[in-house]
């Protein structure tokens, strides 16, 4: 049922906001939701396949730069718009915009592993760790523990569990580093598209397949062209008496 209402978003939004979705942008949402939900989630390709979350948040970071850049981009080609940004400015308010939902997203599967133990944050086995908590003398200094093999919890109980997973069990913490790394990196690279985008006055073909337009928005160009326009007819008026 999820699937299906975030299938309809797109759909939905192009309704709402009175705006067109460039069918390759739209096409990379629709894979991208079943990429996530129905394989990732139902078919477990979290686990089968390790990379399988790090290249959809590469793609997330990268979808998200282009809905930050496109929200000001649509602004800024209006000239009822008092401002006018600078090509750089737009790609780093793009870049900005698509770290920060990549972090309330983290945010998120946090709040969701302590509160409902869903484990978003997949754990990762390591076999070395370094921490100051293990230092005799309770000091600042860390101690570092190598060739990790093996983890042995013990319960309230006394029960004492080894775990069998071959090294220390992280919770949480590298995922969520390489999620943030891979988020940065995605929106990185649309940053620089975008930039090179406006900078070309839009006629770079590829970023505009994932930058949505306002099919009945006056851009400032149309805006000059019909002050140019009434200033020619004002002229031959003018010769005319």
């Amino acid at each position: 049922m999820l699937v299906l209402f975030l299938f309809s978003m797109p759909t939905m939004l192009e309704r709402r906001l009175s705006i067109e979705l460039p069918d390759t942008l739209e096409i990379i949402i629709l894979l991208f939701i079943y990429a996530a939900e129905i394989m990732g989630e139902i078919g477990a390709y979290y686990i089968k396949h390790p990379y399988w979350d790090t290249v959809l948040h590469t793609l997330n970071g990268f979808l998200c730069a282009a809905i930050g850049f496109s929200l000001l981009d649509l602004l800024n080609r209006q000239k009822k718009v008092t401002f006018q940004l600078s090509p750089l400015y737009l790609a780093v308010v793009a870049f900005c915009f698509s770290m920060t939902v990549g972090v309330v997203w983290e945010f998120f599967e946090c709040a969701m592993d302590q509160l409902f133990f869903l484990d978003m944050q997949k754990d990762i086995i390591v076999h070395q760790i370094g921490s100051v908590k293990l230092d005799p003398t309770g000091g600042n200094t860390p101690v570092h523990l190598r060739d990790i093999v093996d983890v042995i919890v013990v319960q309230g109980d006394g029960t004492q569990t080894a775990l069998g997973l071959g090294g220390y069990l992280d919770i949480g913490l590298l995922d969520t580093m390489m999620d943030l790394f891979v988020n940065f990196v995605g929106a990185l690279v649309f940053s620089i598209i975008g930039f090179f985008y406006v900078r070309s006055r839009g006629k770079s073909r590829f970023a505009k397949r994932f930058i949505p337009i306002v099919p009945d928005a006056k851009t400032a160009s149309d805006y000059d062209a019909e002050d140019a326009k009434a200033s020619d007819a004002s002229a031959g008026t003018d010769e005319k008496k």
